[in-house]
């Protein structure tokens, strides 16, 4: 079997963009606002009803991998105002089975229709491979599998979707974004002894990641998270919205017993089982039309599974998203997931509001 680097046919030197007559760099910190500007511009022009925030913007330079100088690149008009942008998001390889690199990018609708778009996907792809073959030096990771990927949402221009089948990509998975109306009357579903519900707080914050990571090791992409990674993104983290159950019954010896050399989460922590991790994106209220809590992620571990963990946990969830004023609780589902989750959220009142398509290159 040939190694990754080989597999991934990575460019030595990345095809500059030339379309459109734009100079091109690198982010810098500096840009944070007016790349917010621009990507909130793009997806306007895109018919979508929530945005990228500066906030969400700024935290991508704190990320456990990322490199600036080669995983970004911004063009620049002749007046300096920012048209069109791409981002190469990487991912740690701690015990992955999976070697991902995921595209973001977009162009200001002024200047569409010049090959600014195809020229940015050639660039990202041939930075995407060039991050892949960098894993093969690493004999642990050599002989994994890579992928290749970008989000297309339904409300997307049909151009997006022609032009990721054109650069090499094919549509591999299909999710749902659901909403659930809090006006309507809400579950009550409770947990029997030894489980108990809790509120999220930083002492049990690593071994909710564990939990997490045995929950999601049977769902299609998924790779585990390290302890940085788990921290990444949290700009519109509500962790007043966040829950936990644990087992009481469990003395747990801590996160050695089922990861050798983690020691994040001591021995004598309440053992995690369950997880609802929410966030609050007031940002996009006004343009969607209404309030909402957002389950970022809801998972049981495997071993806890059919004991109404999840239910419990969303049950709770939207007791306190309707508490606080919120209209409706919002989550995402890949559509074949196999625990049963859409199952689940139909019969909690989840209905299907938009979706979007994964697409990517298998290497």
């Amino acid at each position: 079997m040939l190694s990754i680097a080989e597999r991934a046919a990575a460019p030595e030197t990345l095809p500059t963009p030339s379309a459109g007559g734009l100079t091109w760099r690198a982010w810098t910190r500096q840009d944070v606002p007016a790349l917010a500007e621009l990507m909130r511009t793009v997806q306007e022009a895109d018919g979508r009803d929530w945005f990228t925030s500066p906030g969400e913007v700024a935290e991508t330079f704190d990320v456990p991998v990322f490199d600036a100088a080669t995983d970004t690149i911004v063009g620049l008009d002749a007046d300096g105002a920012l048209r069109a942008y791409a981002h190469v998001e990487q991912f740690p390889t701690d015990g992955v089975t999976t070697l991902r690199v995921f595209l973001h990018g977009g162009v200001h609708p002024t200047h569409r229709g010049q090959g600014i778009g195809t020229n940015l996907l050639a660039w990202a792809t041939g930075r995407a491979r060039q991050a892949l073959a960098a894993s093969g030096t690493d004999e642990r990771l050599a002989g994994l599998p890579g992928r290749i990927s970008a989000h297309i949402e339904d409300s997307d221009p049909a151009e997006r979707h022609d032009l990721l089948r054109a650069g090499g990509f094919e549509p591999v998975r299909y999710f749902a974004n659901l909403l659930r109306d809090l006006s309507a009357p809400l579950p009550v579903i409770g947990l029997e002894p030894p489980l108990r519900l809790v509120q999220w707080s930083e002492a049990l914050d690593d071994a909710a990641r564990l939990a997490r990571n045995d929950a999601f090791r049977d769902l299609w992409g998924s790779q585990p998270r390290t302890a940085e990674s788990w921290r990444a993104y949290r700009s519109s983290f509500a962790p007043q919205w966040s829950f936990l159950v644990v087992d009481e019954s469990v003395r747990y010896e801590g996160s050695e017993q089922e990861h050798p050399g983690d020691p994040s989460v001591p021995p004598g922590t309440p053992y995690v089982v369950g997880l609802h991790m929410a966030g609050r994106y007031e940002h996009d209220w006004e343009s969607q039309g209404y309030t909402a809590g957002d389950t970022d992620l809801v998972g049981v571990r495997r071993d806890y599974r059919g004991r109404r963990i999840a239910a419990a946990l969303l049950s709770h969830a939207m007791h306190v998203f309707a508490g606080e004023g919120m209209q409706y609780a919002v989550l995402d589902v890949d559509t074949d997931n196999p625990t049963g989750a859409p199952a689940l959220y139909a019969r909690l009142g989840y209905t299907k509001n938009d979706g979007s398509t994964m697409y990517a290159i298998e290497i």
